[in-house]
């Protein structure tokens, strides 16, 4: 990890101690963060689904433009971190699933109407191609179709749920 991006971090550790926020995960493409601070907090737990990621890169921009520059803390604080950050890329249940993610923001659906039975379920064999669910946006229903054949192992999100833009909502081995 380069000193630009762990500075980021202890920046991002700081404002989530600051706001008494317990627990804080975040995937990209070249990096999973998962936290847990021990002891109180002042604030629950992110809900399922976690947080919008896009005010949370707003709200640690403005922290950096309103405060002058913080100098780095010391080693103390930085080494709960890699203990508690290591043991979240340890145990990805879906190492070598095929994640489907979803393209658009919207409230996920897995099923055609309330009353019909769901798209597909755990243990369902798929196709590239195949409808597993919708996502309404804006009162347009979009079909999301798999991209690649193989076995449902995880439905990652619940019939009503609000979904983020790259959210995971099955995971396909």
């Amino acid at each position: 990890m380069d000193g630009k991006k762990l500075q980021e971090l202890r920046e991002l550790i700081e404002f989530l101690k600051a706001n008494g926020i317990a627990q804080f995960e975040m995937e990209q493409e070249d990096l999973k963060i998962a936290l847990t601070f021990e002891g109180p907090a002042t604030a629950a737990p992110p809900a399922a689904g976690g947080f919008d990621m896009t005010q949370m890169a707003q709200l640690l921009a403005a922290q950096r433009t309103a405060a002058p520059a913080v100098a780095a803390p010391a080693p103390v604080a930085a080494a709960p971190v890699a203990a508690v950050a290591a043991p979240a890329v340890e145990a990805d249940p879906y190492a070598g699933a095929h994640i489907v993610k979803s393209p658009i923001v919207g409230t996920f659906y897995a099923a055609p109407s309330p009353d019909a039975d769901a798209f597909v379920s755990v243990g369902d064999r798929v196709e590239a191609g195949k409808v597993l669910c919708i996502v309404e946006a804006m009162k347009l229903m979009n079909e999301i179709e798999s991209d690649a054949s193989g076995e449902i192992v995880a439905v990652l999100a619940k019939p009503g749920q609000p979904v983020e833009y790259g959210q995971p909502l099955f995971a396909i081995k």
